[in-house]
C-alpha cells in the first residue's frame, strides 16, 4: 500500500499551505467545461487569501490559456498567476535571439495556432527538412496519426535540428477519450536521433519562472496538485513541494496496483490524493 493520506476535499488540508500550484487539464476541466466544483475550490482558496497559481503544460502562452479559461468559466479573479511552459519557452527564445537574425522554425501546435510564436521574428516553416529550429508546442492526435508528424520531423531529426518540446503532456484528454500529446512526439523526435529540450513540468524552469513571479519560495509552504504522477507530482517533489494526486483525468480508471507501479516508475509518490478537484 502506498503512503499517501487519502482526502475528501481540499478544504481538509488548505489551511497548511500558502502557495498552491494548480494544473488545469484533468483537474479543473476536462477540455471542454470545468469539473463540477472546481471553480468553487479557487474560491475558497482566495476567500483565505491563498496564492494560487494555475500551473500548466501548455504550448500556448499564458494570455491564450487564460482567455480560454475565462470562456470556460473560470474569471480571472480566482488565480494570482497562469503559467504556461509557451510562456517560458518564449520568453527564453526572445532573452536568446539575436538581432537581425531570422530562425526558420517548424511549429507543431493543437489546432494550427501560433500564439506560441508571435513576436519573436520566426519564420514558419512547413517541413523539418527547412528548419534550423522545431517547436513542438501541441498535438492534434485525436483528429491525425501520429506518423503525420514523424514525416514532418524525419528530416530535421537526420540534421540533429534541435526540438524545443513546450508540452511535455504523453497523453492529452479530447472530446474522443484519450489521445497522444506533444510529449509522445517529443519522445519520437527523440528516436529518431533529435535533440530536444523538455520545457515544462516535471522540469525546473517553469518552477523557477512560477515562483519568481510569486516573490520565491522562501518562507512559504507549497503544495503541487495535478493528475499527472510524471508530471505534477514529480515536478512538486523536484521543488521540495508537498503533492495532492487527483485520481481523475488521466488516471480515472488506474487501480492501487497502476498508482504504485507510477509512484516507483517516476520516484514519486504524492503526499494526498483525491477522487476530484472539490473543496469538501
Amino acid at each position: 500500500m502506498s503512503s499517501y493520506r487519502a482526502v475528501g476535499g481540499l478544504k481538509e488540508i488548505a489551511g497548511d499551505y500558502d502557495l498552491f500550484l494548480i494544473d488545469q487539464f484533468g483537474v479543473l476541466h476536462d477540455g471542454q467545461a470545468p469539473y463540477p466544483g472546481a471553480t468553487r475550490v479557487l474560491e475558497e482558496l482566495k476567500s483565505e487569501a491563498k496564492t494560487v497559481v494555475l500551473l500548466s503544460n501548455s504550448g500556448r502562452r499564458s494570455t491564450a490559456n487564460a482567455t480560454r479559461m475565462k470562456a470556460l468559466g473560470f474569471p480571472r479573479d480566482l488565480y494570482d498567476h497562469f503559467i504556461t511552459s509557451g510562456e517560458v519557452a518564449w520568453h527564453q527564445l526572445s532573452a536568446g535571439s539575436d538581432a537581425g537574425e531570422t530562425r526558420r522554425c517548424l511549429l507543431l501546435s493543437r489546432g494550427g495556432t501560433r500564439s506560441a510564436v508571435e513576436g519573436l521574428g520566426l519564420e514558419l516553416v512547413e517541413d523539418g527538412a527547412d528548419a534550423d529550429l522545431v517547436l513542438l508546442a501541441g498535438s492534434d492526435g485525436d483528429s491525425v496519426p501520429l506518423e503525420h508528424y514523424l514525416e514532418k520531423l524525419r528530416p530535421a531529426a537526420e540534421r540533429k535540428v534541435p526540438c524545443l518540446c513546450t508540452n511535455p503532456d504523453k497523453i492529452m484528454i479530447t472530446a474522443a477519450g484519450l489521445r497522444y500529446g506533444a510529449g509522445r512526439i517529443a519522445e519520437e523526435y527523440e528516436a529518431l536521433g533529435g535533440p530536444v529540450e523538455w520545457i515544462g513540468k516535471p522540469w525546473p524552469s517553469i518552477y523557477r519562472f512560477a515562483l519568481e513571479r510569486c516573490g520565491g519560495a522562501e518562507g512559504k509552504r507549497i503544495i503541487g496538485i495535478g493528475d499527472s504522477i510524471e508530471h505534477d507530482i514529480a515536478g512538486a517533489r523536484g521543488i521540495g513541494a508537498a503533492s495532492l494526486l487527483i485520481k481523475g483525468g488521466i488516471l480515472a480508471d488506474a487501480d492501487e496496483a497502476e498508482l504504485s507501479a507510477l509512484f516507483a516508475k517516476y520516484k514519486a509518490a504524492p503526499d494526498f490524493l483525491s477522487q476530484s478537484f472539490a473543496w469538501d
